[in-house]
């Protein structure tokens, strides 16, 4: 009698804590738009600034390098909403 007592004893200490019935994660996680706004925003001042920075390096006036790289940003990011933000 013993042992079928034990072993349902032990097959229940087993399910129980092993923690996977109670610490499922969700599906899929949700993302913060905001945050990644805010992200892709600071991405596309950090490049142009670079990229501008480069082109007054090579001799352009900073406006027009300010554009050019704007425009250059919209081409090569065309995935990111903030490539058409100006």
């Amino acid at each position: 009698m013993t042992p079928p007592l034990f072993l349902t004893a032990l097959s229940l200490i087993a399910l129980f804590s092993s923690g996977c019935l109670f610490s499922k994660k969700p599906a899929v996680a949700k993302e913060n738009s905001s945050i990644a706004g805010s992200v892709e925003e600071s991405f596309k001042l950090r490049w142009v600034d670079k990229r501008a920075g480069e082109l007054v390096a090579q001799g352009k006036a900073a406006e027009a390098a300010r554009t050019q790289a704007t425009t250059e940003f919209a081409e090569r990011f065309v995935f990111s909403a903030g490539a058409t933000k100006k």
